[in-house]
């Protein structure tokens, strides 16, 4: 990404890229490559709940992956079905963009037959079957089908391109769309056209976000519903959600960008091993085609020298002076008080 916006980068890699190859046999292959947050599935959803807990209520919480749920599964071994629903992040194509759906409240006993056809259309899309998909989820009455972070345009297609596919989207699908997600790792721009998308279509809105820090969600949706099930009833039948956006979301969106950056790339020594380290989280094929953390494909042990510099100017930009400076010019109070409805929109 940085590559395509930045020449200079694109050439920086470039020389990695290629050196990768020539000297280890390995050809750097990004499409194949993953990373995951540096909080491990339980750790993330405590420090979900425990936010929700300091505001005096009971805490409700989903966690969702990109396209996979065993970490749903491992947390309701440890946490109990009726605590930890499996739900999922699933990427859905759409011609030369993809659109992200929060799936919610897969039902147990079918949970990994459903992630079978969710990923078999992501691998082979066609139109025709996903109005099937999706309306077979909404088939399922315990599921929440939510459209994450429409106005983000993933794949940079443009965004007047990005929105008429948004629109035509809606258009085919509404009727199996539960919620639209304003999205607390998101900019105050993206969520007020986020909340007029939601509003021109009719549908409610609903809090959601990206983990990619340590940070706790920025929104919470605030409810009656004493479990999972009640919330969706809540949202798909009495299209009722009322949304509390916290403190953490009145910092400027580059800056918490840049904390969630520094997150990424922090040494953890009191998470659980192979959580720990940056490259330990980072996934890459071998020479054989096995995906393997970056960390065990080092040759020597050690991340190469222009990556550790990388890392190191990262964390810098996080540290005294750096941080306030940035935080002061990255200021959003214009934005701000936009989204408080202090001026007109």
């Amino acid at each position: 990404m940085l590559g395509t916006r930045y020449p200079f980068m694109r050439r920086l890699m470039q020389r990695l890229e290629e050196r990768s190859e020539a000297n280890h046999g390995m050809r750097v292959d990004y499409g194949l490559s993953y990373w995951t947050p540096p909080m491990p599935p339980k750790l993330a959803f405590d420090l979900e709940s425990d936010q929700i807990e300091e505001l005096g209520l009971e805490p409700i919480v989903s966690l969702t992956d990109h396209d996979c749920i065993q970490a749903a599964l491992l947390l309701q071994t440890v946490r109990g079905k009726h605590d930890s629903p499996i739900s999922v992040e699933w990427t859905v194509p759409i011609g030369k963009q993809a659109f992200h759906l929060g799936v919610h409240n897969l039902p147990s006993a079918t949970a990994c037959d459903w992630m079978e056809i969710l990923a078999a259309y992501t691998a082979h899309p066609s139109g025709p079957q996903l109005k099937e998909i999706l309306a077979a989820l909404c088939g399922e009455p315990g599921v929440l089908v939510i459209f994450n972070h429409p106005i983000w345009d993933l794949y940079r297609v443009g965004e007047e391109l990005h929105i008429h596919l948004v629109n035509e989207f809606l258009r085919e699908n509404k009727p199996w769309i539960h919620a639209i997600e304003l999205n607390g790792l998101r900019n105050w721009r993206e969520n007020r056209d986020a909340l007029r998308l939601a509003e021109k279509w009719g549908m409610a809105s609903i809090s959601g976000g990206d983990r990619h820090g340590i940070e706790p969600n920025a929104n919470i949706n605030l409810t009656n519903a004493s479990c999972f099930d009640e919330f969706v009833r809540e949202i798909r039948e009495d299209k009722i959600s009322k949304i509390l956006f916290m403190p953490q979301y009145a910092q400027p969106w580059k800056h918490r960008i840049l904390r969630s950056a520094i997150d990424a790339v922090t040494y953890y020594p009191h998470f659980p091993q192979g959580s720990q380290n940056w490259d330990e989280r980072v996934y890459h094929p071998d020479a054989n085609g096995v995906v393997r953390p970056l960390a065990s494909l080092w040759p020597d042990g050690t991340a190469p020298r222009a990556m550790r510099w990388g890392v190191a100017a990262v964390q810098l930009m996080g540290r005294g002076v750096f941080s306030g400076g940035l935080r002061m010019a990255w200021s959003e109070e214009h934005e701000l008080r936009l989204a408080l409805g202090e001026n007109e929109i």
